[in-house]
């Protein structure tokens, strides 16, 4: 026989799959984030590339409450996490990113979003990146920060990710937290607004999450999860979580660029 049956060669696109995924969720987990952009851009060099754009979100917000789960535990637990300031986020998220998951936008339009998006969030951690001091972090405003996680809420609904690739620039370029405080801050945020999606996206009439599909890629991603959260927890410094988190960033948008050539 030449050539493995379709089964064989279905069963190997899923093992490397999986792999992927969880090298992906080691490395976002690390900096506080669930992967979602990642999952996408891994999704999308696969035969899963042909799903819908709906499918392709609802799966990468079922991952990312794994992944940010995880990663929110493992940063709390070290305390770094500031309740006052995430709360504030995610209470003006919610409601937001729970309209953005209900909008339906596919297509161009959806592969042109995702892709400013990443872009977007490159060029502003980068910039955090070279501006952040760890020693002046200054105090956030309400009247800030409040629109600033509704915004953010929205446009995680819409393009399907979780919000840390918006939020952890923003703490950063604003001196409102350290690299791992923001860390702690986008992974609830993250979770929170993955869940508000999620529902959304259901209550529009259309689910499209597969158990089968779902089972493998979400084990693959909670060891991930659990090796880089810990990582970037306890282990790694404060300017090596940033270094990752640039890196991280850039890695997606320029993946996403790609393929829109």
């Amino acid at each position: 026989m030449l050539f493995p049956p379709p089964e064989c060669v279905l069963g190997t696109e899923e093992a490397l799959i999986a792999l992927a995924l969880l090298v992906v969720a080691a490395l976002y987990s690390s900096v506080g984030h669930g992967g979602a952009s990642g999952y996408l851009a891994i999704l999308s060099l696969t035969s899963f590339a042909t799903m819908e754009e709906l499918w392709l979100k609802q799966h990468a917000w079922s991952l990312n409450l794994i992944v940010a789960a995880i990663a929110f535990y493992h940063y709390q637990r070290a305390g770094h996490h500031i309740p006052r300031m995430t709360g504030l986020f995610v209470i003006a998220s919610i409601p937001m990113a729970f309209v953005g998951g209900y909008l339906l936008v596919e297509g161009v339009l959806y592969d042109t979003l995702l892709s400013i998006t990443l872009v977007w969030a490159s060029f502003r951690l980068f910039k955090a990146d070279s501006e952040f001091d760890e020693g002046s972090t200054e105090r956030f405003p309400v009247s800030q920060a409040v629109p600033a996680g509704a915004g953010i809420g929205l446009v995680s609904g819409i393009v399907g990710v979780g919000g840390g690739i918006f939020l952890s620039p923003l703490l950063l370029l604003k001196r409102w937290a350290t690299p791992k405080a923001a860390a702690a801050t986008a992974a609830l945020f993250i979770w929170v607004n993955s869940a508000a999606a999620l529902t959304g996206s259901y209550l529009s009439g259309d689910w499209l999450v597969e158990t089968d599909t779902l089972a493998p890629f979400g084990s693959a991603v909670l060891i991930g999860a659990f090796i880089g959260s810990r990582l970037g927890a306890d282990l790694i410094p404060q300017r090596a979580v940033r270094v990752v988190l640039v890196v991280v960033l850039l890695l997606a948008a320029t993946r996403r660029m790609l393929l829109l050539v």
